[in-house]
């Protein structure tokens, strides 16, 4: 028997006349002010008018099934869905249960949890395996998988022989999109979470000096998790610091948060402050990352009932 494997993205729209839907969308069904919209419209069009996210997406989960196929070849079927544009996961769990499966594995391309990112998710590709009656299984979080910490150790090394010897006085960055506040409050994992896959890195990589930070916060009033990087650049310039390396190890793709917030938002406040702003490559469609997710795929499968551990 088949087993249907959800793989669950962000999303983005699929071109300038989507970015209004998807935009109220993201606010919970409240349409953003014509401020906010333009802002958001005018981020788009510096990165060329429309994010790779929902490309590179795809390209990793069409690695994820190829890794599954090569290790339980026939036993699983990845279909793709997003939390704010289309495919959405309400749509693909009603699909997956018109094929006539009767399990499904999640998984969210994001190594990190948080109830209100990866949760949330989750939350919603559960309540809608319910309502189809199928049996569901989720793979939560990966953040310390070794294969994880390898691809991104080696980008980092990348990225520091590309800067040469003026990399001895840079401060390395890892940053993960900002929450609010307000998850701390539930003892939430995500930045414990974030500082671990930080430190296996550093770790494995010999650094000597790094820290984590947040990018990306919503434009709502209330507080989010810091510091921020545009806030942080400031303060490694004033430890006398020459410059910054990000790696943005919350992401696995390139996207609007990565090809706007850091490559032009925060390399241009770099500059302001005479930094050095660099950052390592994005994960995008690595096959380790394919692969990794395919084990725990696997793994997971042991969980559901009346199914046959794969060949």
């Amino acid at each position: 028997m088949t087993t249907a494997v959800l793989a669950m993205a962000y999303g983005t729209p699929a071109g300038p006349d989507d970015i209004l839907a998807f935009y109220t969308d993201v606010r919970r069904g409240r349409a953003p002010t014509p401020e906010q919209l333009a802002d958001l419209e005018r981020r788009y069009q510096a990165i060329g008018g429309i994010s790779p996210l929902n490309e590179r997406t795809r390209s990793q989960v069409a690695g994820i099934q190829r890794a599954l196929d090569r290790r339980a070849p026939g036993d699983f079927h990845v279909f793709y869905a997003t939390k704010h544009s289309v495919p959405r996961i309400e749509s693909q769990v009603a699909e997956i249960a018109a094929q006539g499966f009767t399990a499904v594995i999640g998984l969210v391309l994001a190594p990190h949890y948080s109830v209100l990112s990866v949760g949330e998710y989750i939350e919603r590709a559960r309540v809608a395996a319910t309502a189809h009656r199928l049996e569901s299984v989720f793979i939560e979080r990966w953040g310390d998988d070794a294969a994880l910490i390898e691809a991104l150790c080696e980008r980092l090394d990348e990225a520091i022989g590309v800067i040469g010897a003026d990399a001895a006085n840079f401060e390395v960055v890892f940053s993960a999109h900002s929450l609010p506040t307000r998850i701390l409050e539930r003892n939430d994992p995500y930045p414990d979470e974030l500082a671990e896959t930080a430190r296996l890195v550093a770790e494995r990589a010999g650094l000597r000096h790094y820290r984590t930070g947040w990018q990306s916060a919503g434009r709502t009033p209330e507080p989010w998790l810091g510091p921020d990087l545009l806030v942080l650049l400031g303060e490694l310039e004033a430890e006398g610091f020459d410059g910054v390396l990000v790696c943005p190890a919350g992401f696995t793709s390139d996207h609007l948060e990565v090809l706007y917030d850091l490559d032009i938002e925060a390399s241009a406040r770099a500059r302001e402050l005479g930094l050095h702003f660099a950052r390592t490559r994005s994960l995008n469609d690595d096959a380790r990352i394919a692969d990794l997710l395919a084990r725990r795929v696997i793994t997971a499968r042991k969980e559901l009932s009346g199914i046959e551990e794969p060949r």
